[in-house]
């Protein structure tokens, strides 16, 4: 993994190489997955032709300013293609029952497209199914559907959660490898994900993991990881906890709040073993933070701190990766995310065939937060 930033791809990755995700089987059958209006449109005819198409856009929720960063680049979309889109979510992203009726809401009104970002990637399955029915075309943003049905979604707009998630795996390591050297005894690192059923944060917290464990096992090391049962059992090959010189502890609350994510964050940073820890999105870094408010444990120097790196961006993140509460953190482009599914919606419907679009995670850190690739991604 190249330690440098990485670069969002913009439009110009529509001919990009495909992803797996959303139900796509283009390795299998390319001529059939390539969608274009004609296959995919449920209109009564033409309804206001290239620039008058109306989609609807179901999100995860309005909870973090990515999701108001991502609205923005939907809002550029429309202006700049002539389209409109109503964007609905929920008030929380553990609040899925709620989506799902979204999602069925919007299917009911027969729009042009529908773009979705999954809260949970199995409770749509049921509903991409009646789009399809009915000829609507989806586009997966920010999250994938890999169960959805053949032909129900059309492309999906997602980050590299995987290669986003190494990044800070690598970054933590480089921070800590000398502390991890010389222990005598087995040290802990964590990791809190907001979730265990959205295709990207697990993808992002089992890329953090992973490739943590391809670092320490480079150096000699043995590492054991323990706590949520789904993602420890997605661990390939997993050492017992009691010869390990490294332990990864994973921590997922039961709802998608800041608090209690500053709850699992406090039950690791309060062990005398913890060097380092992980919050792999918005919520919860903002918890990992939110913990440090009581215990001012987190800082720059391993030695006397334990060091802690964060996902996506908003004020609270920025400021303590400025001041150096966090070592940094990854971000990603929810408002070029939000734009391109609009776009490609707009081109299904023109008639344009459509790819899979993957984007990449950015790393940054109080000496590159001003970089003209960087700050545009760091919304508040």
């Amino acid at each position: 993994m190249k330690k440098k930033v990485l670069a969002v791809l913009l439009c110009g990755c529509m001919a990009a190489g495909l992803i797996a995700g959303c139900g796509s089987k283009k390795d299998e059958a390319p001529k059939e997955d390539t969608k274009t209006a004609d296959e995919g449109s449920d209109a009564e005819g033409d309804k206001g032709g290239e620039n008058g198409y109306h989609f609807e856009v179901v999100v995860k929720s309005f909870q973090s300013s990515y999701w108001q960063a991502a609205v923005k680049g939907i809002e550029q979309a429309e202006e700049e293609l002539g389209v409109t889109a109503d964007t609905t979510g929920p008030n929380n992203e553990s609040d899925i029952a709620d989506q799902v009726q979204m999602l069925t809401s919007a299917i009911g009104k027969s729009p042009d497209g529908i773009a979705l970002a999954a809260c949970d990637q199995n409770s749509v399955l049921e509903a991409l199914q009646t789009a399809l029915d009915k000829k609507i075309p989806v586009v997966c943003f920010d999250s994938g559907v890999p169960d959805a049905p053949e032909g129900s979604v059309y492309a999906t707009v997602v980050t590299n959660n995987g290669q986003a998630g190494s990044i800070a795996a690598e970054k933590i390591y480089e921070s800590v490898k000398d502390k991890i050297a010389k222990a005598d005894k087995p040290v802990r690192v964590g990791e809190v994900n907001q979730d265990a059923t959205s295709a990207n944060i697990t993808e992002r917290g089992m890329g953090f993991v992973n490739k943590f464990i391809e670092l320490a096992e480079a150096d000699g090391k043995k590492v054991a990881v323990v706590g949520n049962d789904y993602y420890v059992g997605k661990v390939e090959k997993n050492n017992d906890e009691k010869s390990a010189d490294i332990i990864i502890e994973i921590a997922v609350p039961a709802q998608t709040t800041v608090e209690l994510c500053a709850t699992e964050a406090s039950n690791i940073m309060n062990k005398d073993d913890t060097i380092a820890i992980f919050g792999s999105n918005q919520v919860s870094a903002e918890g990992v933070l939110t913990a440090n408010q009581n215990l001012n444990v987190l800082g720059s120097d391993p030695e006397k701190n334990i060091i802690a790196a964060g996902f996506d961006a908003g004020s609270t993140i920025k400021a303590a990766v400025a001041d150096g509460t966090l070592l940094g953190a990854v971000t990603q482009s929810p408002l070029m995310q939000g734009k391109l599914s609009i776009e490609t919606l707009t081109k299904i419907c023109n008639g344009e065939e459509v790819e899979d679009i993957e984007t990449e995670g950015y790393w940054y850190d109080s000496t590159n937060m001003d970089d003209p690739q960087i700050s545009p991604n760091l919304y508040d």
